[in-house]
């Protein structure tokens, strides 16, 4: 029998941000995440923590056994590709009616350096070779 995906509720765009900090960082507190925000606004302490708890009853972090002092540390449940593949998929159908090269095409156009260029060519490659060879 097949194994059913879980499903990922859909994350906000301040709980995105947060996920991406714990994603980048690993496990932190709610002070920790704070100052690790990258969009630079001011927030009470207790509206990111307020944010995070019920970011913790969606299912997308839990609290750590271990602590740091008495501040609780989070951690996510939800990995990044567990959330972005939705959400893209999603964007993708929505704003360019399904087509990935027509999405690819506007991510290229901008600024794309040659690094960046050769890694999707491998990508790309090894995406390729998956599909030949199942």
């Amino acid at each position: 029998m097949a194994k059913k995906k879980a499903v990922v509720a859909e994350p906000a765009e301040f709980e995105l941000q947060v996920l991406g900090t714990l994603w980048e960082h690993g496990p932190g507190t709610v002070r920790q995440v704070m100052e690790r925000l990258s969009d630079g606004k001011e927030r009470a302490y207790t509206s990111v923590l307020s944010v995070m708890q019920v970011m913790q009853k969606k299912g997308l972090l839990e609290v750590a056994v271990e602590r740091d002092g008495l501040a609780h540390i989070f951690k996510p449940l939800v990995s990044r590709k567990q959330v972005a593949v939705p959400l893209l998929r999603g964007l993708v159908t929505k704003i360019f009616g399904g087509s990935t090269k027509t999405a690819m095409q506007h991510l290229l156009a901008e600024t794309v350096d040659r690094d960046e260029i050769n890694e999707m060519r491998k990508l790309l490659d090894e995406i390729e070779r998956g599909k030949k060879n199942p």
